[in-house]
């Protein structure tokens, strides 16, 4: 169950991602509110495949259309948070939310962007640009806020609440077109489990994880995983990470 947490301890989107490759021990990141209310960053994330730039569109399977480049290609992965033409719709929990696309932090996590009270960014969900686009043949992520500065639920305040069956829609402002995903799976992950290069390749694909941009899937899919924090709030963060898995049908 999620726990209730004041103003002052507040926390956004957690930047689950942990380095691999060299790092011999990967550091869960997560963002808290201080009370002085500044942010606290706690270190590493993945590695960003190129700060130069965004990611090819990764090929999806014949007869699927995918949305097109959701951002233009100089944008460099330590770039801010910009606005994506993709609309998320959770029917199930009722959210359908706009979609900002993020990059990495100086700390090479993933961002996360928060603001005051009554900033729209609590209600909005977090495509992390590293990853593929949502509907190709590879593995998409976004990430939301759980709650928002008072304790009332983010974006992904129920994302518990999702289950197999349940779908998910992506839609591309630009033409209409609607991504349908349904979710096959959901996981809760202590820090220290979401630090397992196997549980990041699974929420982010290889590509990711192995400091590169997205590939195409093993099995062929379209993979969608949406993140968020669960558990506990201790320490400046909560103590795990609630990650929903979904595969494209049409």
């Amino acid at each position: 169950m999620r726990q209730a947490i004041s103003a002052h301890k507040r926390l956004t989107v957690a930047a689950i991602a942990a380095a691999v490759g060299l790092v011999a021990i990967a550091v869960i990141a997560g963002f808290a509110v201080t009370r002085s209310g500044s942010p606290a960053r706690a270190a590493a994330g993945i590695r960003p495949a190129s700060t130069k730039h965004a990611p090819p569109t990764t090929s999806t399977a014949p007869g699927l259309p995918v949305p097109g480049p959701l951002v233009y290609y100089g944008l460099g992965m330590r770039s801010g948070p910009v606005p994506v033409p993709l609309e998320l719709e959770l029917p199930t929990i009722g959210v359908h939310a706009p979609v900002l696309g993020v990059g990495m932090t100086a700390k090479d996590a993933m961002d996360a962007p928060e603001g005051r009270a009554a900033d729209p960014v609590w209600q909005e969900a977090f495509w992390y640009r590293g990853s593929a686009v949502p509907g190709a043949q590879s593995t998409a992520l976004i990430a939301g806020h759980i709650d928002d500065p008072l304790g009332r639920d983010g974006v992904f305040g129920q994302l518990d609440q999702l289950k197999p069956g349940d779908p998910i829609l992506v839609h591309d402002t630009r033409n209409g077109l609607d991504v349908h995903f349904v979710v096959t799976d959901s996981a809760s992950y202590t820090l220290a489990e979401a630090a397992d290069p196997a549980v990041l390749t699974r929420m982010y694909g290889a590509g990711p994880v192995a400091g590169a941009w997205p590939v195409a899937s093993p099995d062929g899919l379209a993979h969608l995983t949406l993140v968020t924090c669960a558990g506990t709030f201790r320490n400046g963060t909560h103590d795990h990470r609630l990650a929903v898995y979904a595969t494209r049908v049409s």
